[in-house]
This record gives C-alpha cells, structure tokens and sequence, in this order.
C-alpha cells in the first residue's frame, strides 16, 4: 500500500510543525491530530532518525522540522517512516527478486516497475512545501 496510516500521521505531523515556532512534544501533536500517541511518538522518533525532525529532550523538549520544508520530499518521508520505501504493488524492482518466482511468466511486470518509477518520481519531486496550505 502506497499511503498507511504511518505516512499519513507523518505528514500531518510535519504540517503542524512547519509552523510551530517551539519544539511540539508528541502528546501535544497527538491531541492536536487526534492520533494515539504511542504509534505517534514512534512515527516521530522514526522521523528523527532519519534527519527530518530535530529532537529536544526535558521540559520544553519536542520535535521541529531539522530542515526547511522545501527540502524535504515526499518519498523521503514515507521511506523514513516505512521502514522502506513505499510501493504499490508487491512487485519487485528487479525481475530476479519478484516476490512470486514467476517474473519470467509475467507479463504486466514491466508496465508495473515502469509505474513504480513514475511515482517515485512524484513522489521525489513533491515537497512539504508544496502541499502546505
């Protein structure tokens, strides 16, 4: 699946924090979105690692976006997130990873791959900057 909840939550996130002139903790985000906090505070901490948010630790400690939002991109997030990049098929990249062993029988594999390249692509090319309101 291409957007799950994970990326989703992730997004909206980022969104808040885009204009957030403070660290956020994830409980104060959490009540904000409405998203249970645990699977936030992965999500965030998830983000963190990967150099999209700057995390804070004590009392006014939290999160903040650790660079502008033009420069942070959609597949970025989602792949942080994700643990991988995401796709929208279970069809592999490569026709001697595919998943089923029948990538020699398949006939809709290249239009697939060829599909997943595209969105990449988007995804690649879109910004935060670019959906904030």
């Amino acid at each position: 699946m291409l957007i799950t909840r994970a990326s989703e939550y992730a997004i909206l996130s980022l969104i808040v924090l885009t204009k957030a002139t403070s660290p956020m903790d994830s409980e104060t985000l959490s009540k904000q979105l409405s998203i249970p906090k645990s699977f936030l505070a992965k999500i965030l901490q998830a983000l963190a690692k990967k150099g999209i948010l700057k995390s804070y630790k004590g009392v006014n400690g939290g999160f903040m976006l650790n660079k502008d939002a033009k420069d942070i991109n959609m597949l970025e997030i989602m792949s942080a997130v994700e643990g991988k990049a995401p796709t929208v098929f279970d069809c592999s990249p490569s026709i001697q990873d595919c998943p089923s062993d029948k990538a020699q029988l398949c006939s809709i594999w290249p239009f697939l791959n060829k599909l997943q390249g595209k969105i990449d692509t988007f995804l690649a090319d879109l910004s935060l900057d670019d959906i904030l309101e």
